[in-house]
C-alpha cells in the first residue's frame, strides 16, 4: 500500500469515527430520559464497523507488530481493563474505546468450553466414554491433551466389549486396546468377505461305519452325533480334530450289535446328553472322560430332550410327564421337578438365564406349558384344534408356530409370548403352509426368522408385527434356519443349504446333499450343517458297498471361514492326520489299468 492510499484510508475511517461519536452523543440524552443510565456494553453496528477500521488503523501504524498480526490474549486483557475507564471525548480516545470493545468481542468468541478449562482426567474419561470409534479418532486430532484422553485403554477396551470382541478378556490382558480393536475389526471384515465368497475349508466329519445318522447337535464348534448303532461321537472342529472319540454308553455286552437307536443328542460347553429308544438317558461330562457321570431310566420312550446352553439342567419328556435333572451342591444328579401334562410332548426347550430355578417350555399338541421348578405346570397357550408346529425360546420370550384348522380358518401364524407377563405379544404371518422352524434366540433384537412348508424364509419385525422380508428359498419346504445381523443360513427338505445376504436380498451360495437338513449352527467363523436321513434303515442288499452306505448314512459338514482358501480346495481329512494315526479313509476311488502290457 503506497502513501497516498494510506492517507485516503485514514481519512475515511476518521470520518466514520466522527459520525459514530456524533450518533452516540445524540442517543445518550434520549436514553437517559427513558431509563436510568448504565454503562454501555455493546455498541451499535456503526460503532462496530468503525471499531474494525480503528483496529485496521492500529495495525497499519505498526504498534510493534507486522500488518495482519493478531493481538495476543494478554494484550487483549490489558485493553479490556483499560476499557473500563470512561472514554475520552477526543477522537483518538473514542477510537481506542472501539478497538477495546472489538477485543472484548474477540475474547468472547474464543472462549470455547473445555479448551481453557482444566478438567480432572477421570471426568474427561467419563465424557469421552459416550463417543464411538470415529468420534474418538477425530478427537485425537484436536490437541495433544485430547489425543492422550481419546487413546485411553479404558475407552478402547469398552468399545471392544460393546462390539462383541474378546468378551472374556480383562483390561490387563493387552497393553494397547486400540490396536487390538483395529485387528478385531480387520479380522471381522476378512471373515465377512470369506462368508460372501465361500472362502475357507470344508470337511466332512467321519461317520460311524455301517450306521445311519439319527440326530446332531452342536455348541461353539463342538459337534455331537448319535447313530442307529447306539454310538455317540463328539468332534471338536475348533482344533481340526476330526477323528472323534466315542462316548461309552455302558450297555450290557450280552447281545453285541443290538444296542437301541439314539433318539436325541444335546451338547453345551461342559455336558453331552443322549436319549435312547428304550428310555435310557446318558449324561457325560466332557471335561472328565468318556464314561457317563449319570444314567437315568424312563418307563417309556423319550419324546423330547432339552439341555440348557449354560449350566447343567436337563429336561426330558416321556409319556405324559416332564422331568428336570440337575446336580446338587455335592455334584450328585437328582430329579429336581416332575410335571404332568395332558398330551404327549412334541417340543421341549429350556429358558436361558433364569437364575437358580430352571424354567422350561413344553408344547404338547395344541397346548403350550410353562414349567417352573418349585411350581406346578401352567398353561401358557391353548386353542383347541390348532397344534404347535415349531418352538424356540429366548431369555424373556417364547415363539411358536400354530396350525389353523376348523371351520374358521385364520391362516397359520407364529405367536410370541412374554414369559414374565404370560400373555401374547404378537401374532405374526398369515401363511398357507405350516411353520416348520423358528429362530428367536439367535436373531438380532426385535427380529425373528422362520421357515415354512410353502418354501419361504421370512424375517419378522417384532416392533411392527409385520414381515420385513420374504425369500423363496427352497423347493420342498424349509427344515432349519438361523440368522445374524446380516445373513441367513437356511436348510431345506431337499437337502439344500443356502446362504443369504438379507440386506441385499441376494443369495450368496448354496450346497446340496442327499438328505434333509436337520441342523444348522453358525457363528462368525464357522458353520455346521447336518443332513439326517428320514429312514434309519439302509434298504439295500449290498451293505458292504461304501458308495451305497454313503448315500444312506447321512452327512455332517464343518466349514471354517477363518482359513483363507477356496472351499473346494480344502485339504482332505486324511491329509491332516498325523503320521502315526491308524484311522482309514475310503473315498471309493477305483484304479485304472492299461490294456496293453509292457
Amino acid at each position: 500500500m503506497d502513501d497516498r492510499s494510506l492517507e485516503e484510508f485514514r481519512r475515511r475511517w476518521q470520518e466514520e469515527l466522527a459520525q459514530a461519536q456524533a450518533l452516540r452523543k445524540r442517543r445518550r440524552p434520549e436514553a437517559a430520559e427513558r431509563r436510568p443510565r448504565r454503562p454501555e456494553v455493546n455498541p451499535g453496528r456503526g460503532e462496530q464497523a468503525s471499531g474494525y477500521l480503528a483496529l485496521a488503523q492500529g495495525l497499519l501504524e505498526g504498534a510493534g507488530r507486522p500488518p495482519g498480526a493478531r493481538a495476543t490474549r494478554a494484550e487483549r486483557s490489558d485493553a479490556a481493563s483499560r476499557s473500563r475507564s470512561p472514554p475520552s471525548r477526543e477522537g483518538a480516545g473514542g477510537g481506542e474505546a472501539l478497538v477495546e470493545q472489538l477485543i472484548r468481542d474477540l475474547n468472547e468468541m474464543d472462549d470455547v468450553p473445555f479448551f481453557d478449562v482444566q478438567l480432572p482426567y477421570e471426568l474427561a474419561i467419563n465424557i469421552f466414554q459416550y463417543l464411538g470409534r470415529k468420534e474418538l479418532g477425530r478427537c485425537a486430532q484436536v490437541s495433544k491433551t485430547w489425543k492422550v484422553i481419546a487413546e485411553d485403554e479404558v475407552l478402547w477396551y469398552r468399545l471392544c466389549q460393546q462390539e462383541g470382541h474378546l468378551l472374556e478378556s480383562s483390561i490387563s490382558d493387552y497393553s494397547c486396546w486400540k490396536l487390538v480393536f483395529q485387528e478385531c475389526r480387520a479380522r471381522e471384515h476378512m471373515l465377512r468377505t470369506n462368508w460372501k465368497n465361500r472362502k475357507g475349508a470344508v470337511s466332512e466329519l467321519e461317520p460311524v461305519p455301517d450306521a445311519v445318522l439319527c440326530d446332531v447337535h452342536s455348541h461353539d464348534g463342538v459337534v455331537v452325533a448319535g447313530y442307529t448303532s447306539g454310538d455317540v461321537r463328539v468332534w471338536d472342529t475348533r482344533t481340526w480334530d476330526y477323528v472323534a472319540p466315542f462316548l461309552e454308553s455302558e450297555f450290557e455286552e450280552d447281545e453285541p450289535g443290538m444296542q437301541p437307536y439314539v433318539s436325541f443328542v444335546r451338547i453345551n460347553s461342559s455336558l453331552a446328553v443322549a436319549a435312547y429308544e428304550d428310555g435310557f438317558l446318558n449324561i457325560w461330562d466332557l471335561r472328565t472322560g468318556r464314561y457317563p457321570i449319570h444314567r437315568f431310566e424312563h418307563d417309556a420312550r423319550i419324546q423330547a430332550l432339552a439341555l440348557s446352553r449354560k449350566g447343567a439342567t436337563v429336561a426330558t419328556a416321556s409319556a405324559f410327564g416332564v422331568i428336570m435333572l440337575y446336580p446338587n451342591e455335592e455334584g450328585y444328579w437328582q430329579m429336581a421337578t416332575e410335571f404332568e401334562v395332558q398330551k404327549l410332548v412334541d417340543y421341549l426347550e429350556i429358558v436361558p438365564d433364569t437364575g437358580r430355578f430352571p424354567v422350561a417350555i413344553a408344547a404338547a399338541g395344541d397346548l403350550v406349558y410353562l414349567l417352573k421348578a418349585e411350581d406346578s405346570a401352567r398353561t401358557l397357550h391353548y386353542v383347541y384344534g390348532q397344534p404347535v408346529t415349531c418352538l424356540d425360546v429366548s431369555a424373556n420370550q417364547v415363539a411358536f408356530g400354530v396350525k389353523s384348522l376348523g371351520w374358521v380358518y385364520e391362516g397359520n401364524k407364529i405367536l410370541v409370548y412374554s414369559l414374565e407377563a404370560e400373555r401374547c405379544l404378537s401374532k405374526l404371518g398369515n401363511a398357507l403352509g405350516d411353520f416348520t422352524c423358528v429362530n428367536l434366540r439367535d436373531s438380532p433384537p426385535s427380529l425373528m426368522v422362520s421357515g415354512n412348508m410353502d418354501r419361504r424364509v421370512r424375517i419378522h419385525d417384532l416392533r411392527t408385527d409385520k414381515i420385513a422380508l420374504s425369500l423363496s428359498a427352497h423347493q420342498l419346504g424349509v427344515s432349519a434356519v438361523q440368522m445374524d445381523d446380516w445373513k441367513i443360513v437356511s436348510g431345506g427338505e431337499e437337502g439344500l443349504v443356502s446362504v443369504w445376504d438379507y440386506r441385499m436380498n441376494q443369495k450368496l451360495w448354496e450346497v446340496h446333499s442327499r438328505h434333509p437338513v436337520r441342523h444348522i449352527s453358525f457363528n462368525s467363523h464357522s458353520l455346521i450343517t447336518a443332513n439326517v436321513p428320514c429312514e434309519r434303515v439302509v434298504r439295500n442288499a449290498d451293505l458292504d458297498n461304501s458308495a451305497t452306505h454313503r448315500r444312506h448314512r447321512g452327512l455332517i459338514h464343518a466349514y471354517a471361514f477363518a482359513v483363507d482358501q477356496l472351499a473346494f480346495q480344502s485339504t482332505l481329512p486324511i491329509c491332516r492326520l498325523a503320521c502315526g494315526a491308524m484311522s482309514s479313509h475310503n473315498y471309493n476311488l477305483a484304479l485304472a489299468f492299461s490294456d496293453s502290457t509292457a
